[in-house]
């Protein structure tokens, strides 16, 4: 059984921020509590399950009425692939329509460009290199209501 929900519990928050480091900053060689910032105080965090085991992560957040962010998606390495990021993500798109917002940005890494295509994502240029290393792309789409 596969599911989406906000993390509540503390052993939830514990695993949904492992699994953000673990593939989003551990290979990049960055120290634990890199993969936090200020945003996760006021971002909709999602976590998808399959029985019980966490899988994915994102976060969707407010960039002003109409236009929202995703951040933090992030899928277990060896699981890449397999459909879960697109599950997140349809998950966190249907959020963004619920809240009223019109259009959805993002800054993808080099290599999720493919990915985030297939989802209807508009490429619009580089972005910005994290950590002065990894090149980001910004993206977007507008959603339907």
């Amino acid at each position: 059984m596969i599911e989406v929900k906000i993390p509540k519990l503390p052993e939830e928050w514990d695993s949904y921020y492992d699994l953000r480091y673990r593939i989003l900053r551990e290979p990049l060689g960055k120290e634990r509590g890199s993969e936090r910032n200020e945003g996760d105080a006021t971002g909709i965090h999602f976590a998808l399950y399959e029985n019980a085991k966490l899988i994915a992560v994102a976060r969707l957040d407010r960039v002003d009425e109409k236009i929202c962010q995703a951040r933090f998606v992030a899928v277990e390495s060896d699981l890449q692939g397999l459909g879960y990021g697109r599950k997140i993500m349809i998950a966190l798109e249907k959020e963004a329509v619920d809240l009223g917002y019109r259009k959805l940005i993002l800054h993808a890494r080099d290599y999720a460009l493919p990915f985030y295509e297939k989802l209807g994502y508009t490429l619009v240029g580089p972005s910005y290199k994290l950590f002065d290393v990894l090149q980001h792309f910004e993206m977007f789409k507008v959603l339907a209501h």
